[in-house]
């Protein structure tokens, strides 16, 4: 069974901003509930493992922080929303990926060398942009690019030949490229949705049925014993999602 691990990152990167914790979630935490020796067994693999590698990759690797010219501040993976970037100006990113050098055994000796356990990679960040092979969504890089090749793929075979862990990170509900995903506010984005294009509207319902909620099914299906870890990223993100939304992705 996949362990599951939520990140608060997304929220402590933008200055200024605190995360209320006075608040009772309606849905209680496993560490509301389990005991100590639970949560000693449940933590055990995580403490055992103690260093691994994270990889952060997507269409954001191509302008790389800039932007018609500029350098875009803050972390390249955010560039799309901190340069407000129109959704098909940046889908139009994608025909220019093909990391023709990408090589899977490479990646994990490298963490085997070092002696990591885990690997975890972006399957999919904010951008909606999948670096998988999914059938939910073609925004994806073997169907929007040239590249047609499944990196997770290639990662899962050769961390399975090499002993190594592998899990996944997956944006559940922010998603600034596929109509009615979530996006966290930034700039002069204005409220409710925080959106800077209309191909961005949409029923967020919809997009959690028909997007997030089936490349979760797909990420847990199609990699043999992977994922180790699934990797959620800040539930909600600021807008709020009914509790039944978060209890079916999680």
């Amino acid at each position: 069974m996949a362990a599951t691990a939520v990140s608060t990152a997304g929220i402590s990167q933008v200055k200024g901003k605190h995360i209320d914790t006075s608040k009772k979630h309606p849905v209680c935490s496993i560490q509301e509930t389990e005991t100590s020796a639970q949560k000693n067994e449940r933590m055990k693999r995580f403490r055992e493992a103690r260093f691994g590698m994270f990889i952060h990759w997507g269409l954001y690797a191509i302008p790389a922080r800039g932007w018609n010219g500029k350098q875009i501040p803050g972390i390249g993976e955010w560039i799309m929303n901190r340069a407000t970037i129109p959704v098909a100006d940046y889908k139009a990113l994608a025909p220019n990926l093909n990391p023709t050098q990408f090589n899977a055994a490479a990646i994990v000796g490298l963490a085997k060398a070092a002696e990591m356990k885990d690997i975890v990679i972006t399957s999919e960040h904010h951008h909606g942009f999948a670096i998988f092979d999914s059938k939910a969504d073609g925004f994806n890089i073997v169907q929007a690019t040239p590249f047609k090749r499944d990196p997770l793929k290639e990662l899962a075979a050769e961390c399975r030949a090499q002993g190594i862990r592998l899990g996944f990170y997956y944006w559940q509900d922010q998603d600034w490229t596929a109509p009615a995903g979530i996006a966290y506010r930034t700039g002069d984005h204005k409220p409710p949705t925080f959106h800077w294009d209309p191909a961005q509207d949409g029923n967020l319902a919809q997009y959690l049925e028909i997007k997030a909620i089936p490349q979760v099914k797909e990420l847990l299906s199609n990699y043999g014993e992977f994922p180790a870890i699934i990797w959620f990223d800040t539930l909600g993100c600021g807008r709020q999602i009914p509790c039944r939304w978060t209890v079916r992705i999680v």
